[in-house]
């Protein structure tokens, strides 16, 4: 008697068709690119722009912080699976979704605060406004830092550019939960649990790198040294920081270099590692990463994380 393996597809057709179904409204066949059922990050919040504030200003200021959170977070991600072992893996994972996080509520705080931000998308595209710029501006829109868009490196280079990057921001979202617009003192309130924990991750792992073998250590100078020169800019003032730290809303970085500089000679002094001393990397014609002056790894950074959601504008989950 010979037995057939029976068709799980013959009776009950396809294992999928029900998602298909599901999703196949009013015969809408679209592909889904966007996550339309997600709650607005904001909703219910009053995003009323304070007095006497610069909405296109302070909506700048928000397209910063959220830049340099989204492209961090999207470098960081690139550990997943490549760790050097399941447990940092899993820890890097976490620090690249906090930052996400941060960067859709200050993308959709600047989309709020200046709808003009918005890049442009088809009429009655499903597109929120913090995945459109997320997802529909170039390079030179995007006011993040340099040093969070140059290419990962190893171990050691992820975890140098986690210290430096959130020794500068814990110390900014320390002082930015006291401002005046309420959306940002939220924003910045919630992310200082979340950047403590990336600052004493990657310091602890600073100092085991620094007195492990010869080797963790020559790994995590030379880290040191590539990102020394970027770390300049985190702790220079741009006019746009300048003015929302005079509005009372924002942050001027340069007055946070005192804390950041007390912060990182301990780590250096236990870890018994010499402060660089190569000079900061100059803009070109003044321009930095504030005001969209870019490597091409950041071009080629966003053609990747783009290139579906470019595709598919009309996209919907």
């Amino acid at each position: 008697m010979s037995h057939s393996t029976p068709d799980p597809n013959a009776a009950a057709g396809n294992v999928y068709d029900g998602l298909l179904e599901h999703h196949d409204v009013a015969g809408d066949d679209s592909q889904w690119a966007f996550g339309t059922d997600f709650e607005d990050p904001l909703a219910g919040v009053d995003t009323t722009v304070p007095d006497d504030v610069d909405a296109h200003e302070l909506a700048t200021y928000c397209l910063m912080l959220g830049d340099d959170a989204l492209v961090l977070s999207q470098r960081i991600s690139e550990w997943c699976s490549n760790a050097p072992d399941l447990e940092e893996d899993i820890a890097l994972a976490n620090i690249a979704l906090d930052l996400l996080g941060q960067a859709r509520l200050l993308l959709a705080r600047a989309a709020a605060a200046d709808p003009s931000v918005v890049p442009t998308l088809p009429e009655g595209s499903p597109v929120p406004a913090e995945d459109a710029l997320a997802f529909f501006r170039d390079a030179g829109q995007f006011r993040n830092l340099r040093i969070t868009e140059v290419p990962n490196g190893d171990f050691a280079h992820v975890v140098v550019r986690t210290l430096l990057f959130a020794t500068v921001r814990l110390s900014l979202f320390t002082r930015l939960a006291e401002s005046r617009d309420p959306v940002l003192a939220a924003i910045a309130a919630k992310g200082v649990k979340e950047l403590t924990y990336h600052r004493d991750y990657a310091g602890r792992w600073f100092l085991t790198l620094a007195q492990g073998t010869d080797e963790s250590r020559r790994r995590l100078t030379a880290a040191l040294a590539e990102l020394w020169p970027l770390f300049g800019e985190p702790l220079s003032t741009h006019p746009v920081e300048a003015g929302v730290a005079a509005a009372g809303v924002g942050v001027d970085p340069a007055a946070v270099a005192d804390e950041v500089d007390v912060v990182l000679e301990q780590v250096f002094a236990v870890s018994g590692v010499d402060r660089p001393g190569a000079a900061p990397l100059a803009g070109v014609q003044g321009r930095t990463g504030r005001d969209g002056l870019h490597t091409e790894a950041l071009s080629r950074m966003l053609a990747e994380m783009q290139v579906v959601a470019r595709a598919h504008p009309m996209g919907k989950w």
